[in-house]
């Protein structure tokens, strides 16, 4: 049988090296745009507009028009390849009346536009910030709800406190590489945080979750079944009986999201990405991670132990 759980050291620097990459890409963000990562208006508030000309049309012509309305600020971004002629703005609050001036202003000024699709979505910053603080308040309660459901679940098994503080550190790894994954991504293709992007993120701690219970419960299951038998090779044995199961269920789900990516709409590119990287950071944790933290904790435990009886 392979000794999954003896290369824990590797698995651990891996995950170290993941981690440092993904601040370093929150940093560079937060160099650039003076954020962590790129805020939409779903949690600032704002305008933005999202504007499909049927001619090519300069980005200066574009600013112009917003800088006559007082928005000299705007962020202006061309969407996808230059021949699409998509372009996104990104201004403080808009009222309705002002929106409609704006793009007859920009029908005028710049080019002929493609009104059915083009969009104007307009938070107000209340709201925003609203959204902000239930956003993390969702992502802490959902890690206190895993620590707790997984102590209650492996109550019956020595030190069940343990498994649960394994599987947070794990769901904590994938939260940051994610998040590190999505800073890349909006210096590279100007993406921003949105509801989706929320949902994406707590889909992806759900997913945290998943494969670490079925290791545990294997555990869990081997620990009366192997008395004396130490205890990282009950664990090794867990590992192996469930890898196959976990990969399989993992690879069926990573399939769909690529070919959604390669063939779906641009907006669900970011959505189903951040599950993606999500799903494959949690592939890793919780076999590579979450299960061999608790052999580690497991180990030092012991020695603890041994060196109180030898003392006394």
């Amino acid at each position: 049988m392979i000794n999954f759980v003896q290369k824990r050291r590797l698995y651990f620097a891996i995950a170290a090296v993941l981690i440092l990459l993904s601040l370093g890409a929150m940093l560079a963000s937060y160099l650039t745009y003076g954020q962590v990562l790129r805020v939409g208006i779903d949690f600032t508030g704002g305008s933005l507009f999202v504007l499909q000309f049927q001619q090519p049309v300069e980005e200066q012509a574009i600013r112009e028009v917003f800088t006559e309305y007082g928005f000299s600020g705007a962020i202006i971004q061309q969407l996808g390849n230059k021949s699409d002629n998509l372009w996104q703005v990104r201004a403080p609050f808009v009222s309705t009346d002002e929106v409609q001036e704006i793009m007859d202003a920009i029908e005028q000024k710049v080019g002929p536009l493609d009104r059915t699709r083009s969009t104007v979505d307009t938070v107000e910053p209340t709201l925003g910030a609203e959204v902000a603080r239930q956003a993390g308040l969702a992502v802490l309660v959902s890690s206190i709800a895993v620590l707790l459901f997984i102590w209650y679940s492996f109550r019956r098994i020595p030190h069940p406190f343990r498994y649960g503080v394994a599987a947070l550190i794990a769901m904590t790894i994938n939260v940051i590489v994610t998040l590190g994954f999505y800073a890349l991504m909006g210096l590279l293709q100007g993406w921003e945080v949105d509801a989706l992007f929320l949902t994406a993120l707590l889909t992806v701690i759900g997913f945290s979750v998943q494969d670490v219970i079925v290791v545990f419960d294997r555990i869990r299951e081997n620990i009366p079944r192997h008395p004396g038998e130490p205890f990282e090779m009950i664990v090794n044995r867990s590992v192996m009986e469930t890898v196959h199961r976990s990969l399989a269920t993992q690879l069926n789900a990573m399939f769909v999201m690529i070919a959604i990516i390669l063939f779906g709409g641009a907006t669900l590119k970011p959505f189903i990405s951040v599950m993606l990287v999500g799903m494959i950071s949690e592939t890793f944790t919780s076999l590579c991670v979450a299960v061999p933290f608790v052999v580690v904790w497991e180990e030092w435990s012991q020695r603890k132990k041994v060196s109180a009886t030898a003392a006394a």
